[in-house]
């Protein structure tokens, strides 16, 4: 990427360091989550269903507000972290916060549906040669859905590079420091001159979704014929 500018690099490299991490800390988040509205019952699970998904019915700046009320430095929870030295508000972690809530919901759709298409008999088959629930769940059930969490994964990977309105709600548009890929194309293009820039980072952004989708077919598909041929 040598043809970018130094402004458009730190973009792009600050964008897939966000998601990165945003796919990668809600990842274990996102099975426990799908496993319980697959295969629990417990009161309230409509309700959990609901808030999981709330994300994609809400506008973006919504959730970025409720996140900067939540974890704000005024915020109930921001206060807590604060003492502990951790502050989300205006930095590049508040954004791996924002664009992980906002593709927990593509993740946790991904693997739920991989869990569902698992017989249940397979896990009980487990518990009756000794086996205890995680443990059924680790040799049995996580080798089955494993196309569907790196689908999942990578999903929210995606839509992690293209979060623009919770993030720059949150922890507004900071060059070098929250000026993500969305927010970088946004800013050129409130300034004279600065659609070339907005134009090569819109590129970028479309190589990496398209790799992104590719590659996320790709893998899905050489798990499940490894799962296949076992």
């Amino acid at each position: 990427m040598s043809w970018l500018g130094p402004e458009e690099w730190q973009a792009v490299s600050l964008s897939l360091k966000v998601s990165i991490w945003a796919a990668a800390v809600t990842l274990p988040f996102g099975i426990f989550t799908a496993y319980a509205l697959a295969r629990w019952e417990f009161p309230g699970k409509q309700i959990l269903n609901g808030l999981v998904h709330l994300p994609l019915i809400l506008p973006p700046v919504v959730t970025g507000y409720l996140l900067l009320l939540s974890f704000g430095t005024q915020g109930p929870l921001g206060g807590v972290l604060q003492q502990f030295g951790i502050v989300l508000a205006f930095r590049w972690t508040g954004a791996a916060l924002a664009a992980g809530i906002m593709g927990f919901p593509l993740m946790v759709r991904a693997i739920r549906l991989s869990i569902e298409a698992v017989d249940p008999k397979l896990e009980q088959a487990a518990a009756t040669l000794g086996a205890n629930r995680f443990w059924s769940f680790v040799t049995v059930t996580l080798p089955l859905i494993l196309p569907g969490i790196i689908a999942g994964t990578i999903l929210a990977f995606a839509k992690a590079m293209g979060e623009f309105g919770a993030t720059i709600t949150f922890v507004s548009n900071i060059p070098g420091q929250t000026q993500t890929l969305p927010s970088a194309i946004y800013a050129f293009l409130q300034v004279p001159g600065g659609e070339a820039s907005a134009l090569r980072l819109v590129l970028v952004s479309v190589v990496i979704a398209m790799g992104a989708l590719i590659l996320s077919e790709l893998l899905a598909r050489r798990a499940a014929k490894r799962i296949g041929g076992h």
